[in-house]
């Protein structure tokens, strides 16, 4: 990856990326089959850079661009999650050509940060998604029932799920219920009845859910996971989250999902880390298994 190349078209030539956006080439959102193959690499912009124990795995954006033009390049992948800087680059490179894109809203609430919770909306805009032909917004909504910052992110996912929908662009609204630790971190209740509550309050958010899409995780138990998605009617993606680094943990990880993925409402998959950093460093062969499961 020549960083030096994209590094003196951004400073020479800006306008290089408008144009390469301008001249991209789309496709429908959902493909043949009508499902959904995605890849994920939204994390740095909040400040997540670590995968398992490597605290800042994704620090480096030559190796970042590397992987994800190698997981685009896997036959049955659709597309990606970014964040501005990140597709930018991958305009540059001319790897978004024929993919879907989805750019990611709100990166506000920092990793660590005391006011995590108050999610800011800091990235893509309804009208910056519109204005570069990308496809889908993405929004991180995490509440916590005893932090205020909570109703902020609600009130503001809303009015970019009605922004959204004024502009016949799909969002994904990816819920969760949490709590802080003693020690004052984060943590996603991921039981079947925390993962219930927040389809429910997403499901609800703005004044049409038209063009809203889901991105949930995988409870442990298929059963619980059935009845999850009976929540709503309004269709979803997997959430891919963290995999495990044993050979077992991604096998589990993989039956969840393929038994996740027959369920009526799920459309498809967005996965990021356990497929751009795997534990044996194959990328394509994880992006591979992944796209087996659909």
């Amino acid at each position: 990856m020549d960083v030096s190349e994209l590094t003196h078209v951004r400073a020479r030539h800006p306008e290089a990326v408008t144009e390469a956006a301008a001249r991209r080439a789309r496709r429908p959102l959902l493909n043949a089959e009508g499902r959904l193959m995605i890849v994920a690499a939204d994390h740095p912009a909040r400040g997540a850079l670590g995968v398992g124990d490597r605290g800042l795995a994704m620090a480096n954006r030559a190796d970042l661009l590397e992987r994800l033009c190698l997981a685009l390049s896997r036959p049955g992948v659709d597309g990606v999650l970014a964040t501005a800087d990140v597709l930018d680059d991958l305009l540059l490179l001319g790897a978004l050509e024929n993919k879907v894109v989805i750019g990611s809203m709100n990166r506000g609430g920092l990793q660590g940060a005391a006011f995590e919770l108050d999610d800011r909306f800091t990235g893509h805009r309804p009208e910056d998604i519109e204005r570069r032909g990308f496809d889908a917004g993405k929004v991180l909504l995490r509440v916590d029932y005893t932090d205020p910052g909570s109703v902020i992110t609600l009130e503001s996912t809303a009015r970019a799920v009605d922004a959204m929908a004024a502009r016949r662009l799909p969002v994904f609204v990816e819920p969760f219920i949490c709590r802080r630790t003693p020690g004052g971190g984060l943590v996603d209740d991921l039981t079947a009845e925390a993962v219930t509550r927040s389809i429910a309050i997403a499901s609800g958010l703005g004044g049409t859910s038209a063009y809203t899409w889901l991105k949930v995780p995988v409870t442990d138990d298929p059963a619980d996971m059935a009845r999850v998605m009976e929540t709503s009617t309004l269709p979803a993606v997997l959430l891919g989250g963290d995999a495990g680094d044993a050979p077992g943990d991604r096998r589990a990880a993989h039956d969840r999902w393929r038994a996740a993925l027959r369920l009526p409402t799920v459309r498809g998959l967005v996965a990021g880390r356990p497929l751009l950093y795997p534990a044996d460093g194959d990328v394509a062969a994880a992006v591979d298994a992944a796209v087996g499961l659909l």
